[in-house]
């Protein structure tokens, strides 16, 4: 009768597989039970000393911006009607165009920009430095653009996809959203 023997080398992967497990999901599980603030997590009221801290202040330098239109200024800037689906994201409704926006603070803006801008190069036709802020650019194809600004109040990525007005139109969509953002 034949045996299905286990060789030492895969008993060792088994072993080594064994061990692993447990350490992933305690890395994984560990930061659950801390705070933000560091203190006990069991505390009610440092819990919502977390919820109100912005996670950008301490480590980044700054403060993170909240979102910049309604769904009002955004369905005047893209010349159609535009929902809110929360979290600074408007849509059309139909599951179709959106626009959305994710802010940060300056610093933290900063420490990404370069690596952002570099793959705007690879993802779409057209990319442009942009004369405002501290740095910028805005970057489009023809079915989507996004485009980013630092300035002394924040950084502001806006993304846009399937308005059906090629490459020019979604420039033109996005310079109207950054002309809409607070200087």
């Amino acid at each position: 009768m034949a045996t299905d023997a286990l060789t030492p080398a895969r008993t060792a992967r088994l072993h080594r597989a064994r061990l692993a497990l447990p350490l992933v999901l305690l890395a994984l599980l560990a930061p659950a039970g801390c705070d933000a603030a560091g203190g006990d997590p069991l505390d009610p009221t440092a819990a919502d000393v977390a919820e109100d801290a912005d996670p950008d202040a301490g480590a980044m330098g700054g403060v993170k911006p909240p979102c910049p239109f309604t769904a009002a200024q955004v369905s005047e800037i893209v010349g159609q009607s535009m929902r809110d689906d929360g979290n600074c994201l408007f849509g059309d409704g139909k599951g179709v165009a959106s626009l959305g926006v994710t802010t940060a603070s300056p610093a933290a803006g900063k420490m990404t920009y370069e690596y952002q801008y570099d793959q705007a190069g690879k993802q779409y036709e057209k990319v442009v430095d942009l004369d405002r802020g501290e740095q910028g650019y805005l970057a489009v194809k023809d079915i989507s653009g996004e485009a980013v600004l630092i300035d002394g109040k924040g950084t502001y990525t806006v993304t846009i996809s399937s308005f059906g007005g090629g490459t020019a139109g979604n420039e033109k969509i996005l310079r109207r959203a950054l002309d809409a953002i607070p200087a």
